[in-house]
């Protein structure tokens, strides 16, 4: 490196393993002197979320061990489909933000001459030089981490809290439209969830919606993936009347969820991609850890967690009133009022 022609490879699937990493691509592209290529696995949804961002010129998928499903690229013949996908491109280098042998071994087979990444185990066999982290470094620290301490490694400059997400006019003036009868101002409650232990639950959120509303809110949009709508349905079921006053985005272009959360005063809701999306683009979330770590890497996730000091198991154990003191305490007052126009000005 430099190079013009770099790959970047994070195949972690999550939106808020990509989120994370935002970072750490931008640093690469500086280094590398233009925008870069990304690969990374379809259930990111990287496309979307990088649709407006200038350092990543093109997204590559890499369809490996997919939730319940079979990859493009699994197993031996799967393997040989992505190394002609990635040969095809002809990169110059790629660095892998990720310890795989696998898509070291592939990256080596496509031809690519300057091969970079952690250098755990039989991966340093397939990579053609180091820095590479120690064994203990990799085990103790979080996917994140490892990629700031191998960017450290190599020298390449990196601001670690360079997670701000630019949206795309075109996704704004799409959500302008959309919300254009709403009432303002706007809370977002995340009610998505990769994981059982990540779900609050119907009845939480409908409480919680429910508290917001007698507190004065005018609107509430419930965030999710389409497979949320019966969640959602149980949720305005339990509101009765009250339930015209909630905006369902379900399932929308991550773009689009981008602007939606933009245009909030704040994100209340489950540890989730989502949640993370509505920090990177400036809107305070409240994330529902309960007996999960939490994350530190933004200053607009504000923690809420359980007392709970046994067995992990996620947001099952916050109340509601932990949810509501943590947004009272943090804001001062449940009610919407002249925090709406500090919150647009920022």
């Amino acid at each position: 490196m430099p190079h013009h022609r770099l790959l970047v490879l994070q195949p972690l699937p999550g939106i808020g393993d990509m989120l994370w990493h935002l970072p750490h691509i931008r640093a690469l592209a500086r280094y590398a002197g233009g925008p870069v290529t990304l690969a990374a696995k379809p259930r990111s949804h990287a496309d979307q979320i990088f649709a407006a961002e200038d350092t990543v010129q093109d997204v590559v998928w890499v369809d490996r061990n997919p939730k319940d499903a079979h990859g493009l690229h699994d197993g031996p013949r799967g393997l040989m489909r992505l190394v002609r996908t990635l040969r095809g491109h002809r990169f110059d280098a790629v660095v892998l933000l990720h310890h795989s042998v696998s898509l070291a071994f592939a990256a080596w087979a496509a031809g690519i001459p300057d091969r970079r990444g952690y250098g755990v185990g039989a991966q340093r066999w397939f990579l053609s030089g180091g820095p590479f982290l120690a064994k203990a470094a990799w085990r103790a620290n979080r996917p994140m981490q490892r990629s700031t301490l191998f960017l450290q490694a190599s020298n390449i400059p990196l601001d670690t809290g360079d997670y701000a997400l630019p949206i795309a006019p075109g996704a704004r003036a799409a959500v302008q439209r959309r919300l254009r009868a709403v009432p303002r101002p706007l809370a977002a409650l995340g009610i998505g969830s990769s994981e059982p232990s990540r779900q609050w639950g119907a009845p939480r959120f409908a409480a919680l919606a429910g508290a917001l509303l007698d507190a004065g809110w005018p609107g509430l949009v419930l965030v999710g993936g389409s497979g949320e709508a019966p969640l959602y349905q149980d949720i305005a079921a339990r509101l009765g009347d009250r339930a015209v006053q909630l905006i369902p985005a379900l399932g929308w272009n991550l773009g689009e969820t981008a602007a939606l959360l933009a245009e909030t005063s704040y994100y209340a809701g489950n540890d989730t991609g989502v949640m993370n999306m509505a920090a990177a683009v400036g809107t305070r979330a409240y994330a529902l850890f309960g007996t999960t770590p939490p994350l530190h890497h933004s200053p607009l996730i504000v923690p809420v967690l359980s007392d709970w000091q046994g067995t992990i198991d996620g947001a099952a154990r916050i109340t509601l009133e932990s949810v509501l003191a943590a947004i009272e305490r943090d804001r001062g007052t449940l009610a919407p009022g002249s925090e709406w126009a500090v919150t647009r000005a920022r």
